[in-house]
C-alpha cells in the first residue's frame, strides 16, 4: 500500500476536519442516549452538565476545551495511521534494499514526530487544564450544597444518611473529572482508530480457508471475532469489581473513621486503659478491609490474567494469517508488518472496554458514593424545621420538641424575653435542655412551631465545647466572622477580660489550638467572641462547666456589665447560676415545663 507523501498533509487535514465533526456529533448522540437510558449516565449528568451549560458559571469555555480535546484525540489516530504507512514503506524499502527510499521515508518519519510531539504535549495540557477547572467547579458546588440548608449538619437525622461525606469530598471529587477524561478519550480514541484501522486491515486482507469454508477479508473477520468473544467473557469476569471496589472504599473509610475516633479520644481511652478493646475494634475493622483486598485480587488475578492471554495471543494471530500470502509472494514484508501493526490496532481498540471494565467499575462506584451525597443533602434540607422568624428578643410560639421516635421532650412552649432578660434553662440529665437551644437554632429536625429571634451576627450559641477552627489565634477569637474585625487592642482587650492575658502575644500564632487549649481556656474563648460579636441574644449551653464557680461568676458577671440589653438563655445544671437570669425554665419530662421567678 502507497502513499502519495506530496498531498499527504492536505489529505491528513480533510479527514481531521471530518473525522471531527463526525466524532462530536456521535458524541452528542451518545450523552443523549446514556444519560437518557442508564443510571450512571444520569448519575454523570448531575455532576457535570452545570459545568458545561453555556449558562454555567463557565461560560462557552469547558465546551470549546472539551471540543479541543476532541480534535486532539482525532489528530493523534491520524497520527498513527500515517505512521503505519511510514512503517510499510520503511520495511519494503529494507525488503527490496532500496537505501535511497528508506532515507526518504527516515525524513517522512522525522517530521512526523515532530508533530507526534507537539500533539500529546497540547493534548495532555488541554486535558489537565479541563480536568483542573471541573475539579474546581465541582468542589464548589458539591462542598456547596453540602453545606446549604445546614445538611451537613442536619444529614445525621436522615434515614439516608451517608457515611464519610468528607473523603467523597476530597477523593471523589478530584477522581471524578479526571476518570471522566480518562473514559472518555479512551472509548472516542478507540472508536476512531476501529474505523480507521479497519479500512486499512481489510485492504491487507485476503480470503480465509477455515473448515474448507472460504471467507473473504478473513483477517478482518479474525480480529472482531477474537476480540468481542474475548470482551464477552471478559466482561462476566470482571463484573464482580464494581461491587467490591465500592465495598473497600466503605470498609477503608470505616478503618479510618475508627483510627481519627481514637485520636480525637486519646485521653479518655488512655485513662480507662481501654488498648485491648480499641486494638479489637481496630482489627475487627482492617480485618474486613483485608479480606475485601484479597476478594479483588482474586478476583483481578482471573480479569487480568485473561487479559494477558488475550493480549499475547493477538500479536502472533496477523501473521500466521498472512504468512501464507507473503510465502505466496502476494503480500511485501512491509504489508506484513502494516497488517501486523492495524490487527493490533483493532485489537486495542476493540478490547478498550475490557481493558478499561475495571477502571470503569471504580467510576461507578465514584459516581454512586457523590450522588448518593447530594441525595442525602436534599434529604437532609427536606427535614421538618422550626419556623424561623426575625425579630427582637426572643418569643416562642407553640413549639413542641420532640424525638426520633415521636417521645415529646418539651410540648407547646410559649416564651417571650425582652432586651436585657436573662432565662436559665434547666432540668435533669435527659429532659431536653440541650435540644430545646438546638431547636431555637432550627438544628432539630423533630420539632415544629414558630422562634421569632434575631438572625446573623445578631444571635450567637455558645456550645458547651465551642468549636475552635484551624488557622491562627486570632482566626478562632473572630470565628465565624472575618479577621479583619479584630484588631490587635480590641484582641488583647477581649482576652485579658476573659482571664486569658498569656494568650495575647499569640494571636498570629498558628497552631491546633483545638488540642493545644485546654477546655477550660476553650470556654473562656468562646465568651471572648461574646464580648466582640455583641450579639442581641445569645444561647450558652452549659457554657461554664469545665470552669469552676469562681471563674463561672466572673464571666456571667462580666456579660451582665458588658452586654446589659442582650438577652441571655443559658442551660446549666449549677444553682449558682440562678443570681445571673431572671428567670427558670424548668423541664418536667413527658413534654411538661414550667416557668418561674427567680428571686435574688
Amino acid at each position: 500500500m502507497t502513499v502519495d507523501w506530496s498531498t499527504e498533509w492536505f489529505t491528513s487535514l480533510v479527514w481531521i476536519v471530518g473525522v471531527t465533526i463526525a466524532a462530536l456529533v456521535g458524541c452528542v448522540i451518545a450523552v443523549a442516549l446514556l444519560t437518557r437510558f442508564t443510571v450512571w449516565g444520569r448519575q454523570f449528568r448531575r455532576l457535570a452538565f452545570p459545568f458545561f451549560s453555556p449558562r454555567g458559571p463557565e461560560g462557552w469555555r469547558p465546551l470549546l476545551n472539551a471540543f479541543a480535546v476532541l480534535l486532539f484525540v482525532i489528530i493523534a489516530v491520524r497520527v498513527q495511521v500515517v505512521n503505519s504507512y511510514i512503517t510499510n514503506g520503511l520495511y519494503t524499502a529494507l525488503q527490496e534494499l532500496d537505501a535511497a527510499t528508506f532515507g526518504r521515508y527516515i525524513l517522512i518519519f522525522s517530521v512526523l514526530s515532530v508533530v507526534a510531539l507537539a500533539q500529546t504535549l497540547l493534548a495532555y495540557y488541554l486535558e489537565q487544564r479541563l480536568v483542573i477547572r471541573w475539579r474546581v467547579w465541582l468542589n464548589d458546588y458539591v462542598v456547596g450544597d453540602w453545606l446549604d440548608g445546614r445538611a451537613y449538619h442536619r444529614g445525621r437525622y436522615t434515614p439516608s444518611s451517608v457515611d464519610n461525606p468528607d473523603q467523597r469530598i476530597q477523593e471523589d471529587v478530584a477522581s471524578m473529572p479526571a476518570d471522566s477524561m480518562s473514559l472518555a478519550t479512551g472509548a472516542v480514541g478507540s472508536l476512531v482508530s476501529l474505523v480507521s484501522f479497519t479500512l486499512i486491515l481489510w485492504q491487507l486482507s485476503g480470503p480465509l480457508a477455515l473448515a474448507g469454508v472460504e471467507i473473504p477479508r478473513g483477517m478482518v473477520f479474525a480480529a472482531y471475532l477474537y476480540v468481542i468473544v474475548a470482551t464477552v467473557i471478559a466482561f462476566r469476569i470482571g463484573r464482580p469489581l464494581i461491587g467490591l471496589n465500592f465495598r473497600n472504599e466503605l470498609l477503608n473509610a470505616s478503618f479510618r473513621y475508627s483510627l481519627v475516633r481514637l485520636r480525637d479520644n486519646s485521653e479518655g481511652i488512655a485513662f480507662h486503659r481501654g488498648e485491648r478493646v480499641e486494638r479489637g475494634v481496630l482489627g475487627t475493622r482492617f480485618a474486613a478491609v483485608i479480606d475485601n483486598v484479597w476478594a479483588i485480587v482474586f478476583r483481578t488475578l482471573k480479569f487480568q490474567g485473561f487479559n494477558v492471554i488475550v493480549s499475547q495471543f493477538s500479536q502472533i494471530i496477523p501473521l500466521v494469517v498472512q504468512a501464507p500470502r507473503y510465502f505466496a509472494g502476494q503480500l511485501t514484508l512491509g504489508d506484513v508488518q502494516q497488517t501486523a501493526s492495524a490487527f493490533g490496532q483493532v485489537h486495542d481498540a476493540l478490547s478498550f472496554f475490557r481493558l478499561a471494565y475495571d477502571d470503569f467499575a471504580s467510576y461507578r462506584a465514584v459516581l454512586i458514593r457523590l450522588t448518593g451525597l447530594l441525595d442525602a443533602d436534599a434529604d437532609a434540607r427536606a427535614l421538618p424545621s422550626v419556623a424561623i422568624e426575625e425579630g427582637d428578643g426572643l418569643e416562642v410560639r407553640d413549639l413542641t420538641v420532640r424525638l426520633p421516635d415521636d417521645g415529646v421532650l418539651v410540648d407547646d412552649l410559649d416564651l417571650r424575653l425582652t432586651a436585657g432578660d436573662a432565662l436559665l434553662v434547666a432540668g435533669p440529665s435527659g429532659s431536653g435542655k440541650t435540644t430545646l437551644l438546638r431547636s431555637f437554632a432550627d438544628l432539630w429536625p423533630y420539632a415544629d412551631g414558630t422562634v421569632r429571634r434575631p438572625l446573623g451576627d445578631d444571635a450567637l450559641f455558645l456550645s458547651q465545647q465551642p468549636y475552635v477552627p484551624l488557622g491562627d489565634l486570632r482566626t478562632a477569637l473572630a470565628y465565624p466572622g472575618p479577621v479583619t474585625g479584630v484588631d490587635d487592642d480590641r484582641a488583647a482587650a477581649v482576652l485579658r477580660q476573659v482571664q486569658l492575658p498569656h494568650l495575647v502575644d499569640r494571636l498570629d500564632e498558628e497552631t491546633d489550638w483545638s488540642r493545644r487549649l485546654s477546655p477550660g481556656e476553650q470556654q473562656r474563648l468562646g465568651f471572648a467572641r461574646l464580648l466582640l460579636v455583641r450579639p442581641k441574644v445569645a444561647f450558652l449551653d452549659e457554657a461554664t462547666s469545665a470552669l469552676d464557680e469562681g471563674m463561672e461568676h466572673a464571666l456571667y458577671t462580666l456579660l451582665r456589665e458588658e452586654l446589659p440589653d442582650t438577652v441571655i438563655v443559658s442551660v446549666g445544671h449549677r444553682s449558682t447560676l440562678n443570681q445571673f437570669h431572671a428567670e427558670r425554665l424548668e423541664l418536667l419530662g413527658q413534654g411538661r415545663w414550667q416557668v418561674a421567678t427567680l428571686s435574688h
